[in-house]
């Protein structure tokens, strides 16, 4: 690790297209600006860590709620048969004049 000291305004080149500018220092922190190609990705650590967490987490399994999913499928399968045995009353359709017939 290379470790630098810098004044705000001062610039570090990493290749030959990336430059870190030092806009600001302020107690304990710093702004830095940084200028790199479109195709490099340039990422806080603590947020790919916390991204990186989440779909950890995301890929575990909770069995309570698959319980409870299971349990919820069950009862409107249990609904659907129940509606579904069940005679349905028949509604006259009511019929309509026919424009056609009158002339």
């Amino acid at each position: 690790m290379l470790v630098l000291t810098r004044k705000p305004g001062e610039k570090i080149l990493i290749g030959d297209d990336i430059v870190i500018t030092v806009l600001d220092a302020r107690g304990d922190s710093v702004r830095i600006g940084i200028d790199a190609p479109r195709g490099v990705k340039i990422q806080r650590d603590e947020v790919v860590r916390a991204v990186s967490e989440a779909n950890l987490a995301a890929t575990q399994i909770d069995t309570a709620a698959e319980d409870r999913i299971k349990k919820s499928l069950d009862v409107l399968s249990a609904l659907q048969s129940a509606s579904s045995s069940q005679p349905q009353p028949e509604t006259a359709t009511p019929s309509l004049p026919n424009p056609s017939a009158e002339a």
